[in-house]
């Protein structure tokens, strides 16, 4: 394996330079800004939400490894981009199914486990029903086609629950997830639209999922301050 291996996987980059992606590369500041202000509501929490507040970290880190990814753009970068991102979904849905739907660790960690395996085995599976490189196909957007139908499965569980005529949990993790299917196909289109817009449509994933990261981060927060 060569941790240095140059990578190119987006529309925006056209050579080896560390700022051959400015707009990738400086709109990762909007998770430095998600996280801070996450960070804030879930310290203005009564008392301080900790789980909260290790997910607004969280956030920090994935707008720092993603930085490092489109400005290096090496293989070891990219592992710096990705890990922390799965790292934050594993995590929230480990949180969601605790605090939203109140299930025993056992089948939390159960639960969390069985996604992670779907997320390893989804693309192989996919390409071998179909025949095609799917991930190609989508630009490596499939990846998070799990993270993106299990926000749907859990808004629907939770919208099904009693409290949720007074708490709202599960319409607000739908509208979230209706913002992440808007951000996912602006990182599928990147590349397509390349000839028409110079920079690509990946800066708009950046800023998007910054919005999106916040949102769970503050849903999460007051959930818990509403349902006690």
């Amino acid at each position: 394996m060569d941790w240095f291996e140059p990578v190119r996987a987006y529309c925006e980059r056209g050579g080896p330079q560390f700022w051959a992606e400015p707009a990738n590369a400086l709109s990762n500041a909007a998770f430095l800004v998600a996280a801070a202000a996450a960070a804030r509501r879930a310290s203005a929490a009564e008392p301080p939400d900790r789980a909260g507040l290790a997910l607004s970290a969280l956030v920090a880190v994935v707008g720092i490894g993603s930085f490092l990814f489109h400005t290096l753009a090496v293989y070891w970068s990219m592992l710096a981009d990705v890990i922390p991102i799965a790292l934050f979904i594993y995590a929230y849905l480990a949180l969601a199914l605790r605090r939203f739907l109140r299930l025993a660790p056992i089948r939390v960690a159960a639960a969390t486990g069985g996604f992670a395996l779907l997320g390893f085995a989804l693309t192989p599976v996919l390409d071998g029903l179909t025949g095609l490189d799917v991930a190609r196909l989508t630009n490596g957007s499939v990846d998070y086609l799990p993270a993106l139908l299990a926000l749907f499965g859990i808004a629907g569980a939770v919208t099904r629950r009693p409290e949720e005529r007074f708490l709202g949990t599960g319409r607000r993790l739908a509208g979230i997830g209706l913002l992440f299917l808007i951000s996912l196909a602006a990182r599928t289109a990147d590349q397509a639209a390349c000839t028409l817009l110079p920079t690509g449509t990946h800066p708009l994933w950046h800023v998007l999922n910054a919005v999106i990261l916040y949102a769970l981060v503050a849903t999460a927060v007051r959930h818990r301050e509403s349902a006690g």
